[in-house]
């Protein structure tokens, strides 16, 4: 699976919020922000020369932020810590797991130090981190392969994934040098059944899959099928949109990607009809 991280330059950021804010003031662009922030010089983009849109990071003509879905908050919540540059990609879709789940945080990760508000997110008691990464690098004590175990030993706290946002190796280096994540569960994903659809970086292995996708199947195993759905929709949507900008290509507005992210966005009500 691809899972994801950071380098060596904490960043500042204050402890999280009770409740994140959703849409484009959501924790990656406010990572985002700070890291900018941070930066000795501006981080320019390939493919930025036209501009983007600060909220969907597309160019105005591909624009996707009439099309963002607005679902009710889901019971699982998500925790990105995001290698150095991350959130700064055009590409990253952490952003999107962002979009469309109201708790998510989003912290940079730092080899010397932690910031403050992650470890008073993984201590809060309303929530069950869980930190998801092959169960093949782990010693067998600690992985999880559902929920169930944990949760009959804490039936009412909500799960809470801790994704590695970054390169395989990055989050390689974040799992083994992060010690405050050592007493945390370890989920291991199995999804023999599921095709990763990532399209946008390459991988150096066909089954990593990206974060928003490692995303879905944590809502699936929470009970959150719509948002999983959502999520898998969202990210073909951008995928299509991001695509047809950097290859010159025609949009296709009429997709299927779209028609089906427009239906689970009907079902709840939660934007106008017609993707625009």
């Amino acid at each position: 699976m691809r899972y994801m991280c950071t380098h060596d330059v904490p960043l500042p950021s204050p402890p999280p919020p009770l409740s994140p804010e959703p849409g484009p003031g959501h924790a990656v662009a406010r990572l985002r922000t700070a890291r900018l922030a941070a930066s000795a010089k501006p981080f320019v983009a390939r493919g930025s020369g036209g501009g983007r849109c600060a909220s969907c990071r597309l160019i105005a003509s591909h624009c996707l932020c009439a099309s963002r879905p607005h679902l009710p908050r889901t019971r699982a919540g998500v925790c990105l810590v995001m290698g150095d540059i991350e959130a700064l990609k055009p590409s990253n879709t952490g952003w999107l797991v962002a979009d469309v789940v109201a708790d998510t945080w989003a912290f940079g990760w730092s080899r010397t130090a932690v910031d403050p508000g992650l470890l008073a997110l993984l201590a809060d008691p309303q929530w069950q981190p869980y930190v998801v990464f092959p169960g093949e690098f782990v010693s067998p004590e600690r992985v999880v392969t559902d929920l169930n175990a944990v949760e009959d030993h804490a039936p009412r706290k909500r799960p809470l994934f801790v994704l590695l946002d970054g390169t395989w190796s990055e989050a390689r280096k974040m799992f083994r040098k992060s010690p405050y994540l050592d007493h945390l569960p370890v989920l291991s994903l199995h999804p023999e059944q599921v095709v990763s659809n990532y399209r946008l970086r390459r991988s150096a292995r066909e089954s990593h899959f990206c974060t928003s996708e490692v995303a879905a199947l944590c809502l699936a195993l929470a009970g959150d099928s719509h948002a999983a759905d959502t999520l898998a929709a969202w990210l073909d949507v951008f995928t299509a949109h991001y695509l047809s900008v950097k290859r010159w290509a025609p949009l296709d507005r009429a997709s299927e990607a779209h028609q089906r992210l427009q239906a689970l966005a009907a079902s709840v009500g939660s934007f106008d009809a017609g993707v625009r």
